[in-house]
Order: C-alpha cells, then structure tokens, then sequence
C-alpha cells in the first residue's frame, strides 16, 4: 500500500471536512446511506435462530438488501425474483451457507456456497454477496462495488490484489484487509464503518 497517496487523501478529506464523517458538511450523505440503522437492523435480525427458518431468513435478506442505498436499483429487483423462485430446500441451503460466513468458522466455505447458488440466476454480484456481511459487521466486513473496489486498489498501488467479476474469496479476504490496515493509518473520524473508509477514498482520488 501506497501510504504517502492514502495520507495525501486523509488531509484533502479533512482540509474538507474537519469533523470526518461527523462533519455538518455530510449531513446529507448520512442521512442518504443510514449504515447504523441498518447496521442494527441486521445485527437484531440475523440472529442464529433466523437461519434454521428458511423463509424468514430469506426475507431478512430481502429487507437488507431492499434497503441498501449501496446495492444499485437495477440488482434489487433481479435478487428479489431470485429468492421468490427458490424452494424451501434451496432456502435452507442459502441460509446454511450464510450462517457459515457470518457466525461460523468456515467463512471461506460460506462465501463459495453463496456465490455458487446465486451464480446460476447471474446473481452472483459483489454487491449482493458482500452487502449482508457488511452490515451484518460494518467494522470487519468490506462492502465491495467493483469501480470503487478497483481505483481504490489500483490508486493505493496494492500488487497482490486481482479483480474479478465473479466474486472470489482470495480478493474479498485481501480488500478486507486492505480496508482494516487503512483503518489502523487514518484518523478515528474516517473509520465509523469500513464503507466510509472507502468513501472518503473515493472523494478524494
């Protein structure tokens, strides 16, 4: 990582805004992107009895990424057609594969199991795989969109880091990690959740 360009983008941000994300100046965009609301939303919902009941599960997962000013309109209605047309069978599977990812041991697991089933309906979107963890744990967890994703790696120089369509574990685990390691750089007042780290990045490069 590029830390001189990651430091240049703090100050720029902060010469902008000095509060960080506090600042009256970004009352609008809190007001747009309410990660806390629904933040708390997934953290009171998704609770390890909601995944041993398939269609409520799914209809969790339907309120967050419903409600996600992240996820482009455009792949809300598509992912809402998709869980109406799985079975309960298929339900429990999806259900399976998140409580691995986001409570298990075996995330890496779950994060293959999801992106397999929703790959046959061209579901298998970055947003759609990564919103549900993200708010589901908005300080460990990435929310990836693929332009965002893409200029903030290629801007901070990380090699290591391959882009592809298809979501695949090793960039997922690698972006978060880039994320965690600019949270431990930047002011505290940046860091509220790691979408707003990659949002102060964004208006500024």
């Amino acid at each position: 990582m590029n830390l001189r360009k990651l430091k240049e983008a703090e100050a720029a941000f902060l010469d902008r805004f000095p509060e960080g994300f506090a600042d009256p100046g970004l009352e609008q965009m809190r007001r747009r992107h309410k990660v806390g609301r629904l933040a708390e939303f997934a953290s009171e919902s998704l609770t390890p009895m909601v995944f041993s009941q398939p269609r409520k599960f799914a209809d969790v997962l339907l309120k967050i990424v419903s409600r996600s000013s992240m996820v482009s309109r455009f792949e809300k209605p598509p992912f809402r057609a998709f869980l109406a047309a799985q079975s309960s069978k298929d339900l429990r599977r999806l259900a399976d594969s998140f409580k691995k990812r986001l409570i298990g041991r075996r995330k890496h697991e779950g994060f293959d199991e999801i992106v397999d089933q929703l790959a046959p309906y061209k579901q298998a979107r970055w947003p759609l795989v990564s919103a549900v963890p993200f708010y589901f744990a908005p300080t460990k967890e990435a929310f990836v969109k693929p332009s965002t994703a893409k200029r903030i790696v290629a801007f901070l120089e990380v090699d290591a880091l391959h882009y592809r369509p298809r979501p695949d574990w090793a960039f997922y685990d690698g972006y978060r990690k880039l994320i965690l390691d600019i949270r431990d750089e930047v002011d505290p007042s940046l860091t509220s959740s790691n979408a707003a780290i990659t949002g102060f990045l964004m208006s500024t490069m």
